[in-house]
């Protein structure tokens, strides 16, 4: 998938613009605060009909505005141009999704048309943070090389384990009060645990089968980048290896009610990161973990690709930021070969002058107070294009 026209309006400083990116790498670049990443968050937007930057849609309109939009034209390789159109409203927390025409009422739909990896500052997470990253990390996965049989089983499994907590709730509250109640929350347990089992392993087998096909890919990506041995992915299910997930529920259920909720089960699945046997986290520099991060990354791009034969987008914000010169063209020399669509910021367009070969479409964008100028790469060996400039109101 590239995408062939992106239209901004109310984006935080975007008032409105208009971008028709190369279809490969595109370069942003600016002063801090110029709205470089505004137009990734836009993307983002485009893809996932929310920000990667708040939880909340307030800070994403343009002061004073009532709404924000982004529209893009999507071509998909062999298909017919795709036209998306996102809006959120300050007064509708909810959205508004247009595809070719037609109302959309899930972001699974739209995601399903504009897969994108994200690679920012934050995206350390996927290493410091809980396992809900991780989990978020390993099912996007899943749910684009899976779509199909990955989003029902996922929604039996999301309402099954909803049920499940509601009962275990009831049951701490009247453990104390009524016993005859609590008998008949254990028998209507025993119900809904034989649907949980269900759901669980067949969600497990589709993340196990699809962490089992990433793994490797992952440790050729990572080679790439850089030398570092002794990394070791993991996949943790969220229950006993060696039990039954049956076995566990049953175990466990007295512990469930006291505290009322799930303690084990794909919920808590998790992806383990280690280094000779010790949380990569723990261990690594910085820099380490970014490229650890990076090379997850750019693996589950490729893995699309290998499975379905469709690329995604990248979006990476501050690319520079923490990585030496040798590193940040290695990523580079993998982005491109990817031939995948590239959105890239940075604060100097220098930091990336010599990290792609003569012959990749390149298109940089100078985004500055009150401009963005764009026109064709202007390192060595390139035809210069004369510059577009596209109007943007800034705080």
């Amino acid at each position: 998938m590239t995408i062939h026209k992106l239209m901004v309006k109310d984006i935080r400083n975007l008032e409105s613009l208009t971008i028709q990116p190369s279809p490969f790498i595109n370069i942003l670049y600016g002063l801090n605060g110029s709205g470089k990443t505004s137009v990734l968050e836009a993307i983002y937007l485009l893809g996932l009909a929310r920000s990667f930057r708040s939880n909340r849609v307030k800070p994403v309109i343009r002061r004073d505005q009532p709404k924000c939009t982004v529209f893009g034209q999507v071509r998909h390789s062999g298909s017919a141009m795709l036209n998306i159109g996102v809006s959120r409203a300050l007064q509708d927390e909810n959205f508004q999704i247009r595809v070719s025409g037609e109302n959309l009422r899930s972001t699974s739909e739209l995601a399903q048309h504009l897969p994108l990896q994200l690679i920012n500052p934050d995206t350390f997470q996927l290493l410091e943070g809980s396992p809900k990253e991780r989990r978020q990390f390993l099912d996007w996965g899943v749910f684009h090389v899976k779509q199909r049989d990955f989003i029902p089983l996922w929604k039996r499994l999301q309402k099954t384990l909803k049920q499940r907590n509601s009962l275990l709730r009831h049951g701490r509250m009247s453990s104390s009060i009524n016993r005859s109640v609590l008998g008949q929350i254990r028998a209507e347990l025993l119900v809904w645990d034989a649907e949980l089992v269900k759901a669980s392993e067949s969600v497990h087998q589709l993340r196990q089968e699809y962490f089992e096909q990433l793994a490797p890919v992952f440790h050729e990506v990572l080679g790439q980048l850089t030398n570092l041995e002794g990394i070791k992915l993991s996949y943790y299910r969220g229950w006993d290896r060696v039990r039954s997930f049956a076995e566990v529920l049953a175990e466990g259920v007295e512990r469930d009610i006291q505290s009322g909720f799930s303690h084990s089960g794909p919920q808590r699945a998790d992806i383990r990161v280690k280094m000779d046997g010790i949380n990569a986290i723990d261990i690594l520099s910085r820099g380490q973990l970014k490229l650890v991060v990076c090379a997850l990354k750019l693996a589950q791009g490729l893995l699309f690709y290998q499975k379905t034969g469709k690329q995604c987008v990248f979006l990476v914000d501050d690319l520079p930021s923490e990585l030496d010169a040798p590193h940040r063209k290695a990523l580079c020399s993998i982005l491109q070969n990817m031939k995948s669509q590239v959105f890239i910021t940075c604060v100097e367009q220098s930091a990336l002058s010599d990290c792609w070969l003569p012959e990749v479409n390149v298109k940089v964008f100078h985004v500055k107070q009150g401009r963005l100028e764009a026109n064709e790469q202007i390192y060595p060996g390139r035809e210069i294009r004369q510059a577009e400039s596209l109007e943007i109101e800034h705080e």
